[in-house]
């Protein structure tokens, strides 16, 4: 069931180092990219169908023609503010192929016309940003990067300071500019973001790790995998009860029971299956009932109500209290609410307090329908989309688990 493409040179000892890198096929399909002319590396990606693996699984191919499409100064910024609970995936790029990484900025700099690079990396993964950083200068020792290159790339890490909202991809630009970590009002034609003014692409680290396989082996050979709606693969997460915790890379359109079963190891010590969280925690919780014919690509996920998001999937055995466990998300998403939007610093606070009631066993009937009045008011009234995630989340446990939320109401 595992497939390795991004994560094919993870299990080779010091395979971060340049010198292992390249004995096991890093920087090679930089001889193929520059026999293309940008435009041409472009059609290569929107032939592929690379979706983007930070969450929104929108078409790569899309943002890069939006920065192509601008004249003078651009910039590619890769998002590896890696905080969503649940998704612990670009690490492992980061740890055991980072210069995958470069290659894949390589391109994607070519591919628009940009001759710089920032990667916005989470402020907790000192350990990962300092073994990027080797990585990235041995890069310039072997004038793969820098001003001896066949293309100019100058790649600057920047450390982010630990809040969540920086990895939605304007809260991040702003906080790259020096301002403080706020979403931007989003453009009602499409556009490209724009990093102190100029025409930028934002993109996740698996997604741009993903290109240097594309690139040097063809459109056709990436489709070959997954479905024909979301081609290739992804490097899914397992936490939670799970026998084999991890990070497995598969295609997508696998079975979600047999993937947790196969690379999981199945439910720990034995228990019964009570639900997943299938793409993140800010995705809707789905119960065991429900996932007998659930495949693990967007299109079946979001049939079911619920989405693919990250890949990261939260394991829950027969014995987790729904209602604790929605608490512990809520009191996360109450903390990292940046205050921005009235009904999302309000509405966090406001859900997190009520939960306490149905943690005391003291609730009522109101506070069950304040939850959902609240969830409601959360929903597509924020400039992002923070607060309707958090009302999702909300939304399927009280949708799917009711009755034990029921349990608490004197």
């Amino acid at each position: 069931m595992q497939t390795k493409i991004v994560s094919k040179n993870f299990e080779i000892p010091q395979s971060h180092t340049m010198d292992v890198a390249l004995k096991n096929g890093r920087y090679a399909s930089l001889d193929r990219l520059f026999t293309n002319k940008p435009q041409e590396v472009i059609d290569v990606i929107s032939k592929s169908g690379l979706r983007g693996k930070g969450g929104g699984g929108a078409g790569a191919a899309g943002k890069w023609q939006l920065a192509s499409d601008h004249d003078g100064i651009k910039y590619v910024v890769v998002n590896a503010d890696e905080s969503e609970p649940g998704t612990f995936k670009d690490r492992q790029i980061l740890a055991h192929d980072p210069h995958l990484l470069i290659e894949g900025i390589i391109a994607a700099c070519y591919a628009i016309g940009s001759n710089t690079s920032y990667i916005y990396i989470r402020g907790e993964y000192e350990e990962f940003s300092d073994i990027l950083q080797s990585a990235i200068d041995e890069a310039y020792e072997k004038n793969i990067l820098g001003i001896n290159a066949q293309y100019l790339v100058d790649i600057t890490i920047h450390r982010g300071a630990g809040a969540y909202i920086c990895g939605e991809k304007s809260a991040l630009l702003e906080s790259l500019e020096g301002n403080r970590g706020h979403p931007r009002l989003k453009p009602h034609t499409p556009q490209p973001e724009f990093y102190f003014g100029e025409p930028t692409l934002v993109t996740n680290v698996e997604t741009i790790a993903s290109v240097p396989f594309i690139i040097e082996n063809g459109a056709d050979a990436y489709r070959a995998y997954g479905t024909d709606l979301s081609p290739g693969t992804l490097l899914f997460a397992l936490s939670g009860n799970i026998t084999n915790p991890g990070v497995y890379e598969a295609e997508f359109g696998v079975s979600m029971l047999e993937y947790i079963e196969t690379m999981g190891g199945g439910v720990k010590n034995g228990k019964k299956l009570k639900a997943v969280i299938p793409g993140g925690a800010s995705t809707p919780i789905l119960p065991a009932s429900m996932l007998k014919d659930a495949r693990l690509d967007y299109e079946s996920l979001k049939s079911l109500g619920s989405a693919l998001g990250t890949g990261g999937m939260i394991v829950l055995d027969e014995d987790v209290s729904m209602v604790k466990a929605l608490k512990n998300l809520l009191r996360f998403y109450h903390h990292e609410s940046c205050g921005q939007c009235t009904p999302c610093r309000e509405g966090t606070s406001w859900v997190d307090k009520t939960l306490d009631k149905f943690i005391a066993k003291t609730a009522t009937q109101e506070d069950l329908e304040i939850l959902k009045s609240v969830s409601g008011t959360m929903n597509g009234k924020t400039i992002c989309v923070f607060a309707p995630a958090v009302s999702g989340v909300i939304n399927g446990f009280l949708k799917h688990f009711e009755n034990e939320f029921l349990e608490c109401i004197v």
